[in-house]
Parts: C-alpha cells; sequence; structure tokens
C-alpha cells in the first residue's frame, strides 16, 4: 500500500497504520512508503576558515594532518600525510570555538547547572518541522523580531504547533552567509522573549532555530539567556529555510557529541513531501557510489581542501 497523503508526516502515520501485524514491529515499511521518495534539503552552511563568526569568537584554521608519532616503515614523526607518499590525506582542524557555522547550543552554553551536548537524549533524532515565516517583515526592518503574534498568524493558517516539534525562523537572513562582516554584525532579524517563553511553555516544543549566529539583538540576550538557563536548547546558523514547507515536513537532528560540550556541530535535514519543489530524492543522490570531484583535491589558501584543476 502506498499512501496518497500530502505531506510526509500524514505518510508516515497511515504508513504505520498500514502495517500488518506481523511487521508491526518493522519501521522499513515506513522507509518504503513515506520516506524514500521524500524531498531532502539540507539546513545548514558548511563550516571554513573564512566564515562569518560571532564577534567575540575567532576564525577556525584547517591544516594537513602531521604524524604525532613515527609509524615504521609507513611515517614518520613530523611527516604531513599526502596522497602519494602515504595513500590519504587527513586535515587537523583548529577550532576557536564549539560555537561555530550551525550548531546546537545546549544549556551549559550559558547555565553551569546545564545539560551539555553529550547529555542530549538521542530522542534528538526525527520532529515534525514547522517553519514560521518572517522574511518580509525583516525585509522593511532588518531588526525584526518573532513576535507572538506572527505564532498565532502561523497557527491561523496552518493549525497548532505540534507538541516536540522543532520550530525555525525563516528571516532569509542566510543569504547573507558570505558576506562575513555584515552577517555576524547587529542588526540583525531575532525572536523577542514572549515568543520564546509561548513556544516553549505553551506549546511545548523540542527547540526553536533561527538563521542568524545570535537569538536576538538586546544588550543582555534576553531569549538566548531565558532559553538555556531554562534548560531547553536551540539552533543558530539555519539555512535554506526559504526552501522548505511552512508545515508538514520532518525534520533529522544531527550534531557532534564531545563530551561535555557546550556547542554542537550541527546538521539539520528537513525531510518534506515528494510533491514538494525543492530538495532532492533518494533516487536524485542515492549517496553509494558518490560521485568524483572533476579535478584533484588540493588545499587552497585557507587550508580547504578544493578540486583544482
Amino acid at each position: 500500500m502506498k499512501p496518497a497523503a500530502s505531506t510526509v508526516a500524514v505518510a508516515l502515520a497511515l504508513a504505520l497504520c498500514a502495517l500488518a501485524p506481523a511487521t508491526a514491529q518493522s519501521l522499513w515499511s515506513v522507509y518504503n512508503n513515506a520516506l524514500k521518495d521524500a524531498k531532502y534539503i539540507d539546513l545548514i552552511h558548511a563550516f571554513h576558515p573564512a566564515q562569518a563568526v560571532w564577534p567575540g569568537f575567532g576564525n577556525a584554521k584547517f591544516k594537513p594532518s602531521i604524524a604525532g608519532r613515527t609509524f615504521a616503515g609507513f611515517a614518520k614523526e613530523g611527516d604531513e600525510f599526502s596522497y602519494g607518499t602515504h595513500g590519504f590525506v587527513a586535515t587537523a582542524y583548529e577550532l576557536t570555538t564549539d560555537q561555530y557555522g550551525t550548531q546546537l547550543d545546549p544549556p551549559a552554553h550559558f547555565s553551569p547547572l546545564g545539560a551539555t551536548i553529550s547529555d542530549l537524549p538521542p530522542t534528538y533524532a526525527v520532529r515534525p518541522l514547522v517553519v514560521i515565516n518572517i522574511a518580509d517583515k525583516v525585509a522593511k526592518d532588518v531588526n525584526y523580531h518573532m513576535t507572538v503574534a506572527d505564532i498565532a498568524q502561523w497557527e491561523k493558517r496552518h493549525g497548532r504547533i505540534p507538541e516536540g516539534s522543532v520550530v525555525m525562523v525563516r528571516s532569509d537572513w542566510y543569504k547573507k552567509w558570505d558576506d562575513p562582516q555584515r552577517f555576524q554584525s547587529r542588526p540583525h532579524p531575532g525572536v523577542q522573549l514572549e515568543a520564546i517563553k509561548f513556544l516553549h511553555l505553551q506549546r511545548k516544543i523540542l527547540f526553536h532555530g533561527h538563521e542568524p549566529l545570535d537569538t536576538d539583538t538586546t544588550p543582555d540576550f534576553a531569549s538566548e539567556t531565558w532559553i538555556l538557563k531554562n534548560d531547553y536548547t536551540q539552533a543558530e546558523g539555519v539555512a535554506n529555510l526559504d526552501k522548505v514547507p511552512e508545515k508538514g515536513a520532518l525534520i533529522t537532528i544531527g550534531f557532534a557529541k564531545p563530551l561535555g560540550g557546550t556547542g554542537g556541530f550541527a546538521r539539520y535535514i528537513a525531510i518534506a513531501p515528494k510533491t514538494w519543489k525543492h530538495g532532492v530524492t533518494i533516487k536524485d543522490a542515492p549517496g553509494a557510489p558518490l560521485p568524483r570531484q572533476p579535478h584533484p583535491l588540493k588545499r587552497d589558501a585557507n587550508g580547504v581542501m578544493r578540486p583544482t584543476p
């Protein structure tokens, strides 16, 4: 049975209902009936040494990995690993902060008693995705912050925000990513504290996300402080929200897991209905084997491996 659902969420529900008792313990039918033909949209920036970063932090450095000790018959201490000599390369990432690029902030970022990134449960995995669009208002006022009224307008069009969902705030600020100085500077869009409280206390969402590197532009980081000191998480530096439906999609949540981490380098992927106009399907990009580079990889001036004629 292949459900003709208009949203992935509905398709998932129909797929689960269609499972025979003998296969009730298997989610493979959900994959085959709903996810295999869905559209996948990447919601993050690839991080690199020359990108925007919160003004209080420095930029990362990418360098070739060097042998830290002699490995007899293979490498000498101090060798730079290379395709020609060793058969492989590796990169050493000198990161100035775990608040870099698209991220997931745990409470420990602001609270000495807060959960660290390695404390987050495995249920930070797949959730309903809500996208609230304030881009038109930001176009008129770059310092516009989402309000409770914006949430009410979304719910008037689409219904109540699902409990446990992820709410992303679309401002189109991500389009300034290639202008690091402007991207990381104020004024920029944000989310009012009252809206944050409403989402968590009234709608009981998992977390919200936004495109800039700060939640708000108040002097005391009012929204971000309330979130993290009340034991919630948030996403920052999110991209491509203009390519995702406002309702009906899912989001996958991935992040690095350094022990005791106060920030998480994140990977968010939206899963939209197969009829959605943006994204790729598994048929379009099966992932195995992966396409080869058009030219051999070499390090650019910032140490990033790029195809180079």
